[in-house]
């Protein structure tokens, strides 16, 4: 890749798990009593036929990796996890309470934090009472984040049996270095164990997920990864750019100094070797960086056009609700976004007062919800295309921020469409900001996204 493109669009930018993103969304259109009535209108409208999302956040981690950007408490007391458990199911009742029938889930995912913090026996408690008060969808998927330190043969087993059948593993790199500085320090045997233990058990989807652009990290680090990931083969792969965000995230992100991370066209190349490692051992590159055997569904998703992004990042199939349960938990009806209360002892209030624990959110406008299916389609198909309906006053002003872009061969505009190149995919993150009104109509004060490149 050319450095002086990476000089050029390397700037701070949303990463578009969805749009509008937080930082723009507008508090005052929004209410708890409109995110109810949004949520049971979407409810009705996709529970009979897509069924509907549930996102899970269990927030607890024994020890804080200093890459993390998600909402977590640490602790080593497990005498956390019931009271956790309990209500969590509580805000799941209250829901259950307001549905016009049976919940019909066609996704449900743990993320953390760390889901394998609680033991097997919490939960299966969480995930039968969740299902007991549920219908499950034609080709559900069930899927966990699985910490490979913690998650015990009796984990994944206790899990399959609740009909779990994707597991992803947090790897991010192999060098010991690395992961001192990170305060993530696992072994390739423990990882190469759980993946095993997946495996013959039955899941049919593992992931992994690494990190370039790590302190430290070096181009032998990601080489060794790679090779070391490959003689495990994992069905999927997530190989994320890390997000150094210590003006966010505080403290947790500044285990190391800047100076320790790789820069610029050196973080690229990272990615660009390891990109061409993971094509040489059979993995396809799927939206922004994923990567997926031809047998996994994400990659069957991908060719047929149907591969979704939302808060878990990207799915192989989509619902219009998705609740999001549990303390920071970002709901999406669609129309609108609602989310939890960030602090846990607030949000164990809110349930005692039997209150959805939601406290702000976003209601879309009709140009929102155009802009935010062509983002999607960037991010999800690399392509995008428009008609007397998906077309939106501001697309001139758009295309004209996206001509530069085309002179540079990353896009190819059309007379109804837009097309991302080969050498554009890197950059999807940079032509999503040039239909983000929000963004461009409010230029941040201070820096709120991490680099794009």
């Amino acid at each position: 890749m050319s450095v002086s493109l990476i000089q050029k669009y390397n700037v701070p930018g949303p990463r578009y798990t969805s749009y509008p993103t937080v930082p723009f969304w507008d508090a005052a259109s929004f209410s708890i009593d409109g995110w109810k009535e949004s949520y049971l209108r979407s409810f009705d409208e996709s529970n009979a036929t897509e069924g509907i999302s549930l996102y899970i956040h269990l927030p607890f981690c024994e020890s804080l990796c200093t890459f993390c950007g998600c909402h977590k408490r640490i602790t080593k007391r497990h005498e956390v996890e019931h009271p956790y458990i309990m209500a969590v199911l509580k805000e799941w009742d209250l829901y259950c309470q307001s549905f016009s029938g049976k919940p019909n889930i066609k996704e449900l995912h743990l993320g953390g934090g760390t889901p394998t913090f609680f033991s097997p026996e919490h939960l299966k408690l969480l995930i039968d009472d969740i299902l007991s008060k549920a219908t499950l969808a034609d080709g559900y998927e069930f899927s966990f984040e699985g910490h490979p330190n913690n998650t015990s043969r009796a984990h994944l087993q206790t899990l399959f049996d609740l009909g779990f059948r994707r597991v992803s593993f947090g790897v991010q790199d192999y060098s010991e270095k690395v992961q001192k500085a990170i305060h993530r320090e696992q072994s390739f045997h423990n990882v190469a164990k759980v993946t095993f233990w997946a495996k013959e058990i039955g899941y049919t989807s593992i992931s992994h997920d690494l990190v370039y652009g790590l302190p430290f990290q070096t181009l032998e680090d990601v080489i060794d990864t790679i090779e070391k990931t490959k003689s495990l083969s994992p069905d999927r792969l997530a190989f994320y750019s890390y997000a150094h965000v210590p003006w966010i995230k505080g403290n947790g992100q500044r285990g190391f100094n800047d100076d320790d991370l790789p820069k610029d066209e050196t973080k690229r190349k990272l990615y660009e070797i390891g990109k061409q490692l993971l094509e040489k051992n059979g993995y396809h590159e799927i939206g922004m960086d994923h990567f997926a055997l031809k047998t996994d569904s994400m990659y069957e998703a991908f060719e047929d056009k149907k591969l979704h992004r939302n808060f878990m990042g990207y799915t192989s199939s989509k619902t219009q609700l998705m609740i999001g349960l549990g303390v920071s938990s970002i709901s999406d009806s669609w129309y609108v976004f609602a989310q939890n209360e960030k602090n846990l002892e607030d949000y164990y209030a809110l349930l005692d007062e039997n209150k959805i624990p939601v406290v702000k959110g976003h209601v879309l406008s009709a140009e929102d919800l155009i802009v935010r299916k062509h983002i999607l389609n960037l991010m999800c198909q690399f392509e995008t295309s428009w008609n007397a309906a998906t077309t939106f006053d501001a697309l001139p002003e758009v295309l004209a921020r996206l001509e530069e872009m085309d002179h540079d061969g990353l896009v190819v505009i059309l007379t109804d469409g837009l097309q991302i190149t080969d050498a554009g995919k890197p950059f999807v993150r940079n032509v999503c900001m040039a239909f983000d009104l929000h963004l461009q109509q409010h230029t941040p004060q201070t820096q709120l996204f991490s680099m794009t490149v």
